[in-house]
């Protein structure tokens, strides 16, 4: 990945960054809402929760934390520039997703037709690609998630979202088949899961083309090598 570009005012950072973090923390809350499916990460974070009977907004962080050491890891360097700025973004994103989700939890979704809640959650999936688009080309606050997933894709993948979005869902799938073999119970897995699983990474890829296309990937290669 070489493509340049011009750098980002302060006031074009701050737009994007908060946009991205609302459009992300709303598309997850509305999944774990709607329990009809969520992103993976998620979907194994709420997994995660009930079988440990611990609150989602903490076990985000504490997610989070496992995942900074993990890239620490395939960087092959300890970068604290980069660490604090994932926790940056770490802590008030597990908690928005947290209050998102319980916010929609005061409207009447449960109501809603098993197709229109279907189609609401994959609208939720798409909001969080939109959002992992913008703020993965900006590239100065990321989720330790989007971060593992953006060091996957121009470490190993040549820029290739869907193969890194693929390869990084491998953990929560995992934690994921674990607490449900244990527990015997399935929560935030459904059609919303698949949904994830199958289009994610394509959705980034075509929101970078589509969403702000004038927004390029800045750092990419100093953040990566």
């Amino acid at each position: 990945m070489k493509a340049k570009s011009e750098s980002l005012t302060a006031k074009q950072t701050i737009f994007y960054l908060l946009l991205s973090i609302l459009l992300n923390s709303s598309g997850n809350g509305l999944t774990v809402s709607l329990n009809m499916g969520s992103a993976l990460w998620t979907a194994s974070s709420v997994n995660l929760s009930h079988l440990l009977n611990f609150d989602l907004k903490p076990l985000l962080v504490i997610y989070g934390v496992i995942v900074v050491i993990t890239n620490t890891l395939l960087l092959g360097r300890i970068e604290p520039r980069r660490i604090i700025n994932n926790f940056l973004f770490m802590v008030p994103f597990g908690y928005l997703v947290g209050w998102t989700s319980q916010l929609f939890n005061l409207l009447p979704l449960n109501q809603l037709s098993t197709p229109l809640k279907m189609l609401l959650d994959c609208f939720g999936i798409l909001m969080v690609s939109a959002a992992c688009s913008i703020y993965q080309r900006v590239n100065i606050l990321l989720h330790p998630n989007d971060d593992f997933m953006q060091i996957i894709r121009f470490k190993f993948f040549h820029g290739n979202s869907t193969v890194a979005m693929w390869v990084s869902f491998v953990p929560p799938i995992i934690v994921s088949i674990i607490c449900i073999i244990i527990s015997r119970q399935i929560y935030a897995i459904n059609v919303g899961t698949a949904f994830s699983l199958l289009f994610q990474g394509s959705l980034i890829g075509l929101a970078d083309k589509i969403i702000f296309p004038s927004l390029k990937h800045h750092g990419v290669e100093q953040a990566v090598n």
